[in-house]
C-alpha cells in the first residue's frame, strides 16, 4: 500500500437516471465523498472528483416504456434533475457527466474492443427468455411472474420489490413478459463473457492480503464472494439501448450495463482532461477511491478491478473502497416504486437555504456500518438541538457582544488567564481527531469532534460568563471575546467540509475575506486567526430553527403515500381473493402426485436470503428440494418436520441445485406463508387427495 501519493482521483457510484436521488443515495455515496474531497482540498491536496448519470440498462427502458417515451427522452429528464439537485446541494464534482455522450460510446467501445482482440473474453451460447410475440429477448426485468419466496404477484425476473429477495427468472411461478403478456420461451443466443475466474487467485492476493485495511462489510462481502469461487459473467446483453457491442456478428446487442458504467469513469475523466486524463488511471501516484452503497460492492471490488487487470496498460486500481449500509426512512426500507423517500429536489424546495441541515443529519446519522434510519423528528431535533442550540448558539453570542461591547471589532488580548490556555490547549487533539477519522473514512465520528469545538466554545463563554465581567473589568471581557472570536474561526475550517454553506455564512460574519486569503485546514488550531483591531460584519443567524408545522407537513406527505401503498395492496389481494383459475377436469387433478414426507436435513443455500436445501424422505425415495422458506423457518425449525409435497413436479435447477418437487404452502392475509402439514403425524409417501 503506498502511502506517498501526490493526488488523489475520487468517483462516486454513477446514479440510474430513471428517478431523482434520494437520502438514501446521499447518505450512502455523496455527501461522505464530498466531505472527503472538501477536506484534501483544504489540506491543498490534488484532487479530482468524477460522477455522472448512468443512463444505460433496463430501468431506462423500463421506465421509458412506462411513460410512453423513449429512453433518451427519460435520462434527459433525470439526468438534468439530478445534476441540479447535486450542485444546490452543494455537491462539488469536478465533472457531472453522463454515460450517453459520444465521448463515453468510444471510449467503453475501444475498451471492450481491445479485451476482444486481445481474447480475454470467452464466447458462448446460452438459453435465454424470448418472447415471441414482441420478437425480443427478454432482460431479466421484463419477466414477471409470482415470487417463489413470498408469493408476491409483479416479481421481476431479477428481484421481489416486496420482499427484497434477488432472483432468476428460472425461479419465478407462472413467468409471463411484461412486454405482450405472453409465456416467453427460451432460444438460444450468444453473448461474450469475463471469466471472472481466471482473475480469482490474483484478487486474493490483491484483496484479501493486501487491503485487510477495507471497512469490515466490503473486505467481508468480497470475502464471501471468492470464497464462493468466480463464474464467467456476460459483457453483452440483447437490448436496444445501450453502447452497442463493436463485433460483426453482434446486432441487436449492446455492452452490459455493469460493464458499461464504471467505464464512465474513465470517459467523464477524459471528456474533463482530455490531455492530462492518464496521470489520474495510469499514475502510480495518482490514488484511488471508489465511494458506493453496498449494493455495488462487488462491481467496484471485483469486477472493475478485474476489467482494468485485464486491460492493462497501466491502469491503477482503488486503494479503497469505502461503501456504506443501507439508510431507511421512518422504520421503512426507501423504495422508489412506492414513492417511499425524501427525494433531494424536494426537500431543496420545501426546505431553501437549509441544505446544511440535511447534510449535518445524514451524516451523523450515517449508515457506515449497519442500516440506519432517518425520522423527520430526529431532523428536527439534530437542527433545533444541535445546530442551533450548540453551534449556533456559540458564534451568535460571540459576535453579539464583540459589537455591544468593542464595535464590532476583534479586541486585544490583553488579560488572558490559565482557563484561555486550557480552552485552546484542546483544540490540536479534536483537529487531529477529525484528520483521523476523515482520513479513515469515519465521517459520522469527524462531525462529532467539529461539534465538540462548538461545544468547546459554548463552555468556554458559559464558564467565563463575559456580559457579568464587563460591569467590572474590560481587558479581561476583552480577551474572552478574543478567544471566542478565535474559537469561531476555528469552527468555519472545522466545518467546511461538512457543512459549506454554513462555513460560507460564518465568514462573511468573520470578515474573512478583509484578510485577504481563503481560510486552510492548517488555520485550524493556530495561535491567532483573526488579528486585534479585524472588523466584523453584522450578526446573523447561522442556523433556523425547524418548527412542528414543517415536520407535519413532512410527515403528511409519507402518510398519504402509506395510505396509497396499501389500498393498492388491498386491491390487489382483493382482486387475487376474487379471481378464481380456471375449472380443471378430475383427470387434470388426478395427475398431481401430492404426499406427505418427513424433513432429514435442512440447510441454507449460500449467497441467498430465502432458499433453503432440504433433503427429505418421501416413502419412495430421498430426494432434495430447495425452497424459498428461509424467510419463514430455520434450518433447525425445518428439521424432522412432516410437510406436503408435490411430488412429480418436473425438476428445475435452482442456484445449481436440482430441485425435485414443491412443498405445498398456505399465504395468510399478512402475506406470510406457512406450511401445509398434516394434523396429526401419518407415514411419509402417504398420498394427500
Amino acid at each position: 500500500m503506498n502511502n506517498n501519493y501526490k493526488r488523489t482521483l475520487v468517483t462516486c457510484a454513477l446514479p440510474y437516471a430513471n428517478g431523482p436521488v434520494h437520502i438514501g443515495h446521499l447518505a450512502g455515496v455523496y455527501v461522505p465523498a464530498d466531505i472527503y474531497v472538501r477536506y484534501l482540498r483544504m489540506r491543498g491536496r490534488e484532487v479530482l472528483f468524477i460522477c455522472g448519470s448512468d443512463e444505460h440498462g433496463v430501468p431506462i427502458t423500463i421506465k421509458a416504456r412506462q411513460l410512453g417515451c423513449s429512453p433518451q427522452d427519460v435520462v434527459d429528464k433525470y439526468h438534468t434533475i439530478i445534476k441540479d439537485s447535486f450542485a444546490q446541494f452543494g455537491i462539488g464534482f469536478d465533472i457531472y457527466s453522463r454515460t450517453s455522450s459520444k465521448i463515453h460510446y468510444k471510449t467503453a467501445s475501444e475498451f471492450f474492443r481491445k479485451l476482444y482482440d486481445e481474447g480475454k473474453f470467452i464466447e458462448k451460447e446460452s438459453e435465454q427468455y424470448y418472447d415471441e410475440q414482441a420478437k425480443t429477448f427478454l432482460a431479466d426485468r421484463y419477466i414477471v411472474g409470482t415470487c417463489p419466496k413470498c408469493g408476491a404477484e409483479g416479481a421481476y425476473g431479477d428481484q421481489c420489490e416486496k420482499c427484497g429477495s434477488t432472483l432468476s427468472p428460472d425461479e419465478l411461478i407462472n413467468p409471463h413478459s411484461s412486454i405482450s403478456g405472453s409465456l416467453p420461451v427460451k432460444k438460444k443466443t450468444k453473448h461474450w463473457y469475463l471469466p471472472l475466474d481466471q482473475y480469482e487467485p490474483w484478487l486474493k492476493q490483491w484483496i484479501l492480503e493486501e487491503h485487510k485495511e477495507w471497512k469490515p462489510n466490503v473486505y467481508g462481502q468480497c470475502k464471501s464472494w471468492l470464497d464462493g469461487g468466480l463464474q464467467p459473467r456476460a459483457v453483452s446483453r440483447d437490448l436496444d439501448w445501450g453502447v452497442p457491442v463493436p463485433v460483426e456478428g453482434a446486432e441487436g446487442k449492446v455492452l452490459y450495463v455493469w460493464f458499461d458504467a464504471p467505464i464512465g469513469y474513465i470517459s467523464n475523466t477524459i471528456e474533463l482532461i482530455p490531455d492530462q486524463w492518464e496521470k489520474w488511471w495510469k499514475s502510480p501516484d495518482t490514488k484511488m477511491v471508489h465511494f458506493i452503497g453496498k449494493d455495488n460492492i462487488v462491481f467496484h471490488c471485483i469486477v472493475f478491478p478485474s476489467m482494468l487487470k485485464a486491460y492493462g496498460d497501466g491502469f491503477i486500481l482503488p486503494e479503497n473502497v469505502p461503501a456504506n449500509e443501507f439508510l431507511n426512512l421512518e422504520g421503512d426500507k426507501i423504495s422508489t416504486s412506492r414513492n417511499w423517500a425524501v427525494w433531494l429536489h424536494e426537500y431543496l424546495a420545501d426546505f431553501p437555504g437549509q441544505q446544511d441541515v440535511l447534510r449535518y443529519v445524514l451524516c451523523a446519522n450515517a449508515p457506515e456500518t449497519k442500516d440506519n434510519d432517518f425520522t423527520w423528528k430526529d431532523f428536527q431535533t439534530r437542527n433545533n438541538s444541535e445546530l442551533v442550540a450548540i453551534f449556533g448558539n456559540f458564534v451568535n453570542r460571540a459576535v453579539v457582544l464583540t459589537h455591544k461591547y468593542f464595535d464590532g471589532k476583534v479586541p486585544q488580548n490583553k488579560k488572558p488567564e490559565q482557563i484561555d490556555t486550557d480552552t485552546l490547549g484542546q483544540i490540536p487533539a479534536i483537529k487531529a481527531a477529525i484528520e483521523d477519522n476523515i482520513e479513515h473514512y469515519k465521517f459520522r465520528e469527524a462531525l462529532k469532534e467539529a461539534m465538540n469545538l462548538a461545544r468547546l466554545g459554548n463552555k468556554y463563554l458559559t464558564d467565563t460568563e463575559p456580559w457579568k465581567v464587563a460591569k467590572s473589568d474590560m481587558e479581561r471581557t476583552a480577551s474572552i471575546l478574543n478567544v471566542s472570536l478565535q474559537i469561531c474561526a476555528d469552527l468555519a475550517v472545522a466545518f467546511a467540509p461538512f457543512l459549506p454553506f454554513s462555513a460560507d455564512r460564518l465568514n462573511r460574519i468573520l470578515n474573512i475575506e478583509a484578510i485577504g486569503r481563503k481560510l486552510t485546514w492548517d488555520d485550524l488550531g493556530s495561535a491567532e486567526i483573526l488579528s486585534a483591531g479585524h472588523i466584523l460584519n453584522a450578526a446573523e443567524l447561522l442556523f433556523s430553527k425547524v418548527e412542528d408545522e414543517q415536520i407535519d407537513a413532512q410527515l403528511a406527505k409519507l402518510n398519504a403515500e402509506k395510505a396509497a401503498n396499501k389500498a393498492a395492496a388491498d386491491a390487489a389481494r382483493g382482486t387475487q381473493i376474487a379471481s378464481a383459475k380456471e375449472s380443471c377436469t378430475f383427470e387434470d387433478f388426478s395427475k398431481m402426485d401430492i404426499r406427505t414426507a418427513k424433513v432429514i436435513e435442512a440447510e441454507r443455500v449460500p449467497k441467498t436470503d430465502k432458499l433453503l436445501k432440504l433433503r427429505i424422505d418421501t416413502g419412495l425415495d430421498v430426494r432434495v428440494i430447495v425452497s424459498g422458506i428461509a424467510e419463514y423457518y430455520t434450518p433447525e425449525q425445518m428439521v424432522g418436520k412432516q410437510i406436503c409435497i408435490l411430488a412429480n413436479l418436473q425438476p428445475r435447477v435452482i442456484r445449481g441445485i436440482e430441485s425435485k418437487g414443491m412443498i405445498l404452502m398456505a399465504k395468510q392475509e399478512d402475506g406470510k406463508m406457512r406450511l401445509v402439514s398434516p394434523e396429526e403425524g401419518v407415514i411419509s409417501g402417504s398420498q394427500v387427495g
